[in-house]
């Protein structure tokens, strides 16, 4: 399937990465570098809109799934933590689309947390690594975040044993909806045909179940991520850190990602909360440029 972003054509795609689990993903531009972009909750792909277009037009490749359980891809019983997930997205580059140079990963809210485990995994591939608007389990700063319950609500929410699926049958926008609304700087940069698309998908059998086992893996992910950093210590590959100037990540990103990276920069992306791609592309892409070099 053809779609065109702003003048970019992307082209959607799934692939098989292991028996029973096909990931969903597009494809725009044809340059000799590729960008992974790995999306958060509670979205799809789609949410790239903006942004893959200016990275086409500056000459990249860019690459954007839905990671396992998210969007068009399968949504199996198992597989959410995100070192799994981080296995599927490197099938994906090195096994079906046939890359053999390094990629530079980047990731928005949960898929930050996937790139991490990427970049964690995969060190040799990952060239430069993104990271926006969210707490990565083991470190000190996810630690806090778990006590800041009214911020935070969700997090508890979302891992109680089948309650989130009850509830939330047949309410999926009303529930989704809070989520865009609450955590927005402008809830019409995001706007109403994104959303419908976006419920559209989570609405569809399984998608909520997936999307609440996000949620469950973080006592995983963060256990292999304390016992990562011990063994091999900190990331050596550059982390450009980003936050919305109006999110309350502005004020723990950096140091979050000084806590398991060597060589951190942090901006903040100015008329921006927590959906910066959306809310604001230009800036992000500009803080890219600066950030990898060759596309200035």
């Amino acid at each position: 399937m053809r779609e065109t972003w702003d003048g970019v054509a992307v082209e959607w795609s799934s692939a098989e990465v292991e028996r029973g689990v096909r990931i969903h993903y597009g494809v725009a531009g044809a340059g000799g570098r590729t960008v992974m972009l790995v999306r958060g909750y509670p979205q799809t792909a789609y949410a790239w809109r903006r942004v893959a277009p200016l990275l086409v037009q500056a000459g990249l490749r860019v690459v954007m799934p839905d990671y396992r359980g998210a969007g068009g891809s399968s949504k199996p019983s198992g597989g959410y933590d995100k070192h799994t997930r981080a296995g599927d997205l490197h099938a994906l580059l090195y096994e079906h689309l046939g890359l053999t140079g390094p990629v530079t990963v980047a990731g928005h809210d949960i898929g930050m947390m996937v790139a991490y485990a990427f970049a964690r995994r995969f060190p040799d591939v990952t060239e430069r690594l993104v990271v926006m608007e969210a707490p990565l389990p083991g470190t000190e700063a996810y630690e806090r975040s778990l006590r800041d319950t009214k911020r935070v609500w969700h997090f508890h929410f979302h891992r109680a044993p089948d309650l989130p699926e009850l509830l939330t049958a047949g309410r999926e926008q009303l529930y989704l909806e809070r989520f865009y609304q609450d955590l927005a700087y402008d809830i019409e940069a995001i706007g109403s045909e994104s959303m419908a698309r976006y419920v559209r998908a989570f609405a569809r059998p399984g998608a909520m179940r997936a999307g609440f086992e996000l949620y469950r893996a973080f006592p995983a992910d963060a256990e292999r991520n304390r016992a990562d950093l011990e063994r091999e210590g900190r990331l050596r590959m550059p982390v450009l850190a980003l936050a919305g100037a109006h999110s309350t990540f502005a004020r723990s990103m950096d140091g979050m990602m000084r806590e398991v990276a060597e060589d951190v920069t942090f901006q903040v992306i100015e008329q921006a909360n927590h959906w910066v791609p959306e809310e604001n592309a230009e800036a992000l892409v500009a803080a890219l440029g600066v950030f990898v070099s060759g596309y200035a």
